[in-house]
C-alpha cells in the first residue's frame, strides 16, 4: 500500500478550522500529515501555499497554535511539523525538539536546511525519536544523494523537479528514483507538483506521494463554508489515495 502525505497551512483560516480539518483527512485516506508553519519567506512553496501563509500570518497566527493545534491531532493522526529553519530556530531546538516528541510529533520537514547544517542537530533529533526528513533533488550528484540518504528516517521527500511546489512540470522520474533506491531501504516519496491529475503518474517506482497546493487550493476557495472545504479535501484524499493505489 502506497502512502499519502498531506500538506495543509496550520491556522488557516483559523485553529478550530485545522484540527477538525486534520482529523478528517486521517479518516479519509491520509497516512501523515504535515502541518506547515506560516511564514513570510517560503522560498520553496508556489503561489498557492505562499498566499495562504501570508493570510494565516495576516490573521494572527503564533507558534503557540501549532503546539495547541499538534496536542489535539498528533496522537491521532501521524503528523509531521514542515517549516522553514527560521520558525523552529526562534523556538529554541533543543527545547523544541523534546517538545514535539512530548506532543507526539513524529518528525520535521525543513527544506532550506542544507543536509550538512542538519548534521548539528542530528544526535538532538536521534535522542528524541524524531525524525528529520532527507531532501534529494535531480540536481543532486549520485555521490550526493548516497551521503543523503544513508542515514535517512521514516521517508526521503523526492523533489520531482527543479522549482518551486504547485508547477505543473512534467519530468521522467524512474532514472531519479533507481538512483535513490540503489542506496537507501527507506521508503521514497514524491513531492512537488502531485496532484489527482499526476499522482498515480508520479508514483510509480515510488513509495508514496506528497501533496500540498491541490489542498491549500481548496482552502483557499473563499465561497466554500468550513465544512464544505473539509468535505471537498476529504474527497480529495480519498481519490488521491485511490489513484495511487490502482
Amino acid at each position: 500500500m502506497k502512502n499519502l502525505v498531506a500538506y495543509i497551512t496550520t491556522g488557516f483560516p483559523e485553529k478550530s478550522f485545522t484540527i477538525d480539518l486534520a482529523l478528517a483527512l486521517g479518516e479519509n485516506g491520509v497516512d501523515t500529515l504535515e502541518l506547515g508553519i506560516p511564514f513570510s519567506d517560503p522560498v520553496a512553496d508556489g503561489p498557492l501555499i505562499e498566499k495562504a501563509n501570508h493570510e494565516a500570518l495576516l490573521l494572527g497566527f503564533k507558534f503557540k497554535d501549532l503546539l495547541e493545534i499538534s496536542k489535539a491531532v498528533a496522537p491521532k493522526v501521524d503528523t509531521l511539523w514542515m517549516g522553514y529553519f527560521n520558525s523552529f530556530y526562534q523556538q529554541k531546538l533543543d527545547k523544541l525538539i523534546p517538545l514535539a516528541k512530548e506532543l507526539a510529533v513524529k518528525g520535521f520537514i525543513i527544506p532550506d536546511l542544507p543536509y550538512e547544517e542538519t548534521l548539528a542537530y542530528k544526535d538532538l533529533f536521534q535522542t528524541n525519536n524524531i525524525s528529520n526528513i532527507s531532501f534529494v533533488a535531480p540536481t543532486d550528484s549520485a555521490e550526493r544523494i548516497k551521503t543523503i540518504v544513508t542515514d535517512a528516517q521514516k521517508f526521503i521527500y523526492m523533489v520531482a523537479y527543479t522549482g518551486i511546489t504547485g508547477s505543473g512540470v512534467s519530468e521522467d522520474l524512474q532514472p531519479f528514483l533507481t538512483s535513490i533506491k540503489e542506496y537507501t531501504q527507506t521508503p521514497v516519496y514524491v513531492g512537488f507538483g502531485v496532484n489527482q491529475k499526476t499522482a498515480k503518474e508520479k508514483v510509480k517506482g515510488a513509495d508514496g506521494v506528497i501533496v500540498g497546493s491541490a489542498f491549500v487550493d481548496i482552502l483557499l476557495k473563499e465561497t466554500l463554508s468550513y465544512n464544505q472545504k473539509i468535505v471537498e479535501c476529504s474527497a480529495l484524499a480519498k481519490i488521491l489515495k485511490t489513484e495511487i493505489n490502482s
